[in-house]
């Protein structure tokens, strides 16, 4: 396992001694400084500098959207403020797939100019050749499993993956063609837990699940989501550990009543 040159507390290899000691990994996602202060703040093992970002800061339907550029500018605001977790960035569809010389460019521009610490990429054989080349620039790569957001049009749903023996022996092969390359952990998203629990039996390195069960070895969520800031999105995973939503609404609807009334500003808040 491969020990990060930062002076961050968890790394590639903690999280290797975690999963051996039967220790659980908390992961969450952040696009900007501010939310990735409050993270570190509590403890968090990894943070995820998703592509989800497409969505829940950008409104996009889908992750494609989102750039190299874009990826990097988010990733350099969290770097900025999470001193402690370990920090991994997808790499945006179409900055790897089909070409491997681009992927390691794309992968070399998210290190240099951001600062993380590792990156992370959707699918398993199809893209293998461009894990092996990030992998031989000394680039920490988290694999990805089950559904994969940026294969969506190919799917053509969100509904649960690898219910059918043909996609569960091929995501088998692939979680364990990960592995082998040199990948330092793997995510599984949306897949029955059983398979979850055998993926992450089968495989030496740590297996992060959301919505695979709770027999991989740590779990990730977006942070929108648990935090209830985003209401419409409910799937059967995600626990939501506050309402935010409706207090930043009332503070918002307190907020525009002081300022119409006059209220606001009082005396002692005036120069």
């Amino acid at each position: 396992m491969s020990v990060q040159g930062s002076s961050r507390v968890i790394t590639t290899h903690r999280l290797f001694e975690m999963k051996q000691q039967g220790e659980k990994i908390a992961m969450l996602t952040a696009y900007d400084y501010t939310m990735a202060c409050i993270i570190d703040a509590a403890g968090i093992d990894i943070v995820l500098v998703g592509d989800s970002a497409s969505n829940v800061m950008a409104g996009h339907e889908t992750t494609l959207p989102m750039t190299l550029d874009q990826m990097i500018y988010h990733a350099q605001s969290v770097a900025r403020a999470a001193q402690n977790p370990l920090i991994v960035v997808d790499l945006p569809f179409g900055s790897y797939q089909g070409n491997s010389k681009e992927a390691l460019h794309s992968a070399i521009r998210i290190m240099k100019e951001s600062s993380a610490d590792a990156v992370k990429l959707e699918g398993g054989k199809e893209i293998i050749e461009s894990v092996n080349r990030i992998l031989s620039a000394g680039i920490p790569i988290m694999g990805h499993l089950g559904l994969m957001p940026q294969s969506i049009h190919k799917y053509g749903t969100y509904s649960v993956r690898a219910k059918e023996e043909a996609e569960v022996e091929k995501l088998l092969e692939d979680a364990h063609m990960l592995e082998k390359a040199g990948c330092f952990a793997l995510v599984l998203e949306k897949i029955p837990a059983q398979l979850g629990t055998r993926v992450a039996k089968e495989l030496k390195i740590p297996v992060i699940g959301i919505g695979a069960g709770n027999g991989v070895d740590g779990q990730v969520l977006v942070s929108h989501d648990m935090l209830g800031l985003n209401n419409t999105f409910s799937p059967r995973f995600l626990r939501r550990y506050a309402n935010l939503y409706d207090e930043m609404l009332k503070a918002f609807n307190n907020y525009v009543a002081d300022v119409k009334s006059g209220n606001f500003p009082s005396e002692n808040e005036q120069y």
